[in-house]
């Protein structure tokens, strides 16, 4: 069955009448509209066909009307375009604090070229009140840019009035209508605008393409600089298909009932047809959940966008649980990092709800069946091939077929499982008659990742903030506390007698991979990593689980203990208790305790000038988990980041005990480059690293250019961006894989330089190692790639 798709506002499907006018242009429609031969003028004609199209839905004049790559495109065109080519005559733009990125970004970047730039309050509704726009007026005022309406909660903004006050004061106003075409009247004469942007593949046209209406008499510097195409204001050969595309989508505009009607009232009391399915899904979605909360306008929106927010709640946990449905967690834009969105934070939206905000967006092809289903996605009404035994008692633990939701997971067999995760089979939870619960559910493949936010270690609190909690945490008290809080150690040590002491750590992630028996292991092998790391040797340790017994069944947790039972024990240890409690996401970790001579305790903050920098481990699981979760990544790359994060640190720290280890730290949530600067940080030296010789799994790199970039990663990049000094050659993206945020790390390990070469030696015929670069005298603390 094909899945729910409520995510209009993202991007909308091609209409058929679209495709079929794209069609001549996959064969027989090919010559440049620049050309004066048949094939040219043949290709122009279709050019301003699309042209005259959307001159008619935006009650323009052809000559108004800029073919431009996107919607995107057409901002910075005019922003950009009106702000540098009338500088000399003020510098002051005045926007929302609700803008799409497309518009807000480029104003921040106007910021950085001279010019100010007032960012607007809005209410609680997200609706920028005009007295507050006529407040903020300067003389050295010469341009607006306000949206028609919002992308998230799809408020609109009084654009008209604002425009007559632009008008009053000889001010330039710009309107981004990407959300706004098709949906409600877009008249630019109504709406006083000089200047309005268009997104192709917000209103059925292709992606890529997009137009930007210009006033007569309005003068603007061209951003792409070449030939004179589009009236000299954009270089470059038109993209004949997208706009073929776009102008079959406006007529199809143009014949709809009321779509330029500038009389009809966007709030008129005659609701929309899509509104009628929208407030369907509102009423539905209201009768399962109590403590929803609509973001945006009540009235004045657009009546296709429903934006509510879940008490309590994690709306990408929310969406990966309600399979079969496709919407947004906040706006699209702004997916897969854990912060509120910036329209929902100007609006002050309780965190609370924030968090929880997911936005339905309702389109042209979606049904009152579809709605229907909807509901029972969300209501958990709807079963999904779960298949439970009639007979199937309840075992200890509380779980029974009648508290479960069914909807949370499916059956589904090994192979189809393999081929559209990506991960192997070899996977070994219990079987029934060693767990003493029923094997009738076949849950051997279950997708953790889709049951959390976060992903292994890139979870981790932000490094800065962690960094100035720490320092308010008064220092462990007692003589026999040989390492604490102090410092940044990967574990605690206490003194018992001269030849032994306790070294103990903690750690606790989320799912970092789909499996659940790999995730248990992979969990132990990070915790156990820290043992090590301090050049200790573990002892027993004890498990912490915090497991959403509402939404997975018990076997996943029995396959999960099993993993890291497994895992230990290849550590040579036992897991000999622990503590669990219910919560919304599955978390899983242990606190393991070993033994270490006092005088042999290996510390992250000890470099010594000179020394040579080495990695066991290549970089990149944070990457490729990434991928994984957002259903990316091949079988390979999936398979090579667990056998990675899966592989002890248990031998390449007995073998370095050779050696003069100076300092040594395992590499995890907070990247390579974080954990450097924690050992560079007390000693107060610098390092350099050599990029090309640190390891990278080997898709890493292309995941990473794909966009497959945990939060975490962009965190720590954000904490050690001040003490890099990258060299001009060195790639922006490495400076990403080198700050990825590990799960179950290599250890990066100080030693004196004339001993590097030799303990690369050992360590190679043992797995992986490489030198990737030394401490350098300095207090600066600057790490130079």
């Amino acid at each position: 069955m094909r899945p729910v798709y409520l995510d209009y506002n993202a991007t909308t499907p091609l209409d058929p009448e679209v495709a079929e006018a794209m069609r001549p242009f996959l064969g027989e429609v090919y010559g440049n509209p620049s050309s004066s031969h048949e094939s040219g003028i043949i290709a122009r004609q279709f050019v301003e066909n699309a042209r005259q199209a959307l001159a008619i839905m935006l009650n323009a004049h052809t000559d108004e009307i800029i073919f431009t790559g996107g919607g995107t495109e057409a901002n910075n065109l005019a922003l950009k375009g009106f702000a540098f080519a009338h500088a000399g005559k003020g510098r002051h733009i005045i926007t929302s604090a609700v803008e799409h990125p497309a518009v807000s970004d480029v104003c921040r970047f106007l910021g950085t070229m001279g010019f100010e730039i007032t960012f607007l309050p809005v209410d609680s509704f997200g609706m920028v009140n005009p007295d507050d726009f006529r407040k903020a007026i300067r003389p050295s005022t010469i341009l607006a840019s306000i949206m028609h309406a919002n992308n998230e909660v799809g408020t609109i903004q009084p654009v008209e009035e604002i425009g007559m006050i632009c008008r009053e004061h000889g001010i330039a106003f710009h309107c981004d209508a990407a959300q706004s075409i098709g949906k409600i009247p877009v008249d630019v004469l109504k709406l006083h605008v000089d200047l309005l942007s268009v997104a192709g593949h917000k209103f059925y046209a292709p992606k890529g393409v997009g137009a930007l209406f210009c006033r007569r008499g309005i003068k603007l510097w061209k951003m792409m600089h070449g030939a004179d195409h589009e009236q000299g204001l954009r270089a470059g050969t038109e993209n004949i298909m997208g706009i073929a595309g776009m102008g079959k989508a406006a007529e199809i505009v143009n014949r709809e009932p009321g779509a330029r009607n500038s009389e009809q009232n966007p709030a008129s009391r005659i609701p929309h047809p899509i509104q009628t399915l929208r407030d369907r899904l509102h009423e539905g979605i209201a009768n399962v959940f109590q403590e929803i909360r609509l973001n945006g306008h009540p009235e004045h929106s657009l009546p296709n966008t429903l934006s509510l927010g879940f008490r309590n709640r994690d709306a990408s946990v929310l969406l990966n649980e309600w399979k079969g449905l496709a919407a947004s967690a906040g706006a699209a834009c702004h997916a897969g990092l854990e912060t509120i969105s910036a329209v929902l934070m100007a609006m002050n939206v309780p965190r609370d709800y924030a968090l929880g905000t997911i936005r339905f967006s309702l389109g042209r092809m979606s049904t009152s069946e579809e709605i229907d289903r909807a509901v029972e996605i969300i209501s958990g009404r709807q079963i999904q091939g779960v298949i439970f035994n009639s007979n199937r008692q309840k075992p200890e633990t509380g779980f029974s077929p009648e508290n479960k939701p069914a909807e949370v997971y499916e059956t589904k067999s090994p192979s189809a499982v393999k081929k559209e995760t990506g991960l192997p089979l070899e996977s070994k939870p219990a079987s029934g008659a060693e767990t003493g619960m029923s094997s009738a559910v076949t849950l051997k493949e279950i997708r953790l990742t889709e049951y959390t936010h976060a992903l292994g270690c890139a979870c981790k609190i932000k490094p800065r903030v962690l960094e100035k909690i720490l320092k308010n945490i008064r220092p462990a008290i007692g003589k026999n506390v040989l390492v604490g809080t102090e410092t940044s150690d990967d574990a605690a040590v206490f003194l018992f007698s001269e030849e032994k002491a306790l070294v103990q750590t903690v750690d606790f992630i989320p799912p970092v991979v789909d499996d659940p028996y790999h995730y248990g292991a992979i969990a132990a092998a990070n915790a156990l990593s820290d043992i090590w790391a301090m050049g200790g040797t573990p002892l027993f340790a004890l498990s912490i689980v915090a497991f959403p017994e509402n939404k997975i069944p018990f076997e996943v947790l029995q396959s999960i203990i099993l993993g890291a039972t497994e895992k230990a024990a290849e550590a040579g240890i036992s897991i000999i208790g622990g503590h669990s409690i219910e919560d919304e996401e599955p978390k899983f970790g242990l606190v393991v305790s070993g033994e270490i001579h006092p005088l042999k305790i290996w510390r992250n903050s000890t470099p010594r000038a000179g020394d040579a920098l080495i990695l066991t481990k290549p970089l990149g699981t944070g990457i490729i988990s990434t991928a994984v979760k957002r259903g990316y990544a091949s079988r390979e790359a999936a398979e090579e980041a667990i056998a990675i994060m899966s592989a002890l640190n248990k031998r390449p720290a007995e073998l370095l005990k050779q050696f003069d280890v100076h300092a040594c730290t395992d590499v995890t949530g907070f990247g390579l480059l974080g954990h450097l600067k924690e050992m560079l940080s007390a000693g107060g030296l610098s390092a350099e690293i050599g990029w090309e010789k640190v390891p990278l799994l080997s898709s890493a790199w292309d995941y990473a250019v794909a966009g497959m970039i945990p939060g975490g990663t962009i965190n720590n990049l954000e904490f050690v961006s001040s003490m890099l000094d990258c060299a001009p050659s060195v790639p922006e993206m490495v400076k990403v894989l080198l700050a990825d945020a590990q799960t179950s790390g290599g250890l990066l390990v100080a030693l004196p330089q004339e001993q590097a070469v030799l303990a690369c030696s050992v360590l190679a015929a043992e797995g992986m190692a490489s030198v990737i670069g030394r401490i350098i005298p300095g207090n600066n603390r600057i790490i130079v790639v």
